[in-house]
C-alpha cells in the first residue's frame, strides 16, 4: 500500500496527513499524539473515525499541522483522517457520513469593521 496523503481544514487550522500501513501510531509533529493533545476530548477526537471504522490499530498516522487553536488543529486532523480512510475503502464513507465527520465546518471568525468596537458591536451611542 502506498501512502495516502490528505488535507484538513478547520477555522484557520491547516492539517496534512500521510496514512501508511503499520501498527496504529499517530505522531502529530514529530510528537505523539498524547504529547501534542493533553485533554482526553482532543485525543478522542482525532482517533474517532479510526474508531468508528474499527481501524485503529492497521494504520500508522503521520500529521503536520499547523495555525489556530488546539481545538481546531484536532478537528481539522479528525477530517483529513476521514478523507483519507474513504479513499482507501469506499465503504467508510456510509459509517463516517452520518456522523458528520466528512463535513468541512465552514464557520469562521468574523472580520472587525472600521467604525465599530468589533465585528458586531458597535461603540457606545450618546444622544445628548
Amino acid at each position: 500500500m502506498e501512502v495516502i496523503h490528505k488535507i484538513g481544514r478547520r477555522k484557520t487550522a491547516v492539517a496534512r496527513i500521510y496514512l501508511s500501513e503499520g501498527k496504529g501510531e499517530i505522531t502529530v509533529n514529530k510528537k505523539p499524539v498524547e504529547e501534542y493533545f493533553t485533554t482526553g476530548t482532543l485525543q478522542y477526537k482525532v482517533k474517532q473515525p479510526m474508531l468508528l471504522t474499527g481501524t485503529e490499530s492497521n494504520f500508522d498516522v503521520k500529521v503536520n499541522v499547523y495555525g489556530g487553536g488546539v481545538t481546531g488543529q484536532a478537528e481539522a486532523v479528525r477530517l483529513a483522517i476521514s478523507r483519507a480512510l474513504c479513499e482507501l475503502d469506499a465503504e467508510n464513507r456510509t459509517t463516517l457520513k452520518p456522523e458528520g465527520l466528512l463535513t468541512r465546518d465552514p464557520r469562521m471568525v468574523e472580520r472587525k469593521k472600521f467604525g465599530q468596537k468589533k465585528a458586531r458591536k458597535k461603540f457606545q451611542f450618546s444622544k445628548r
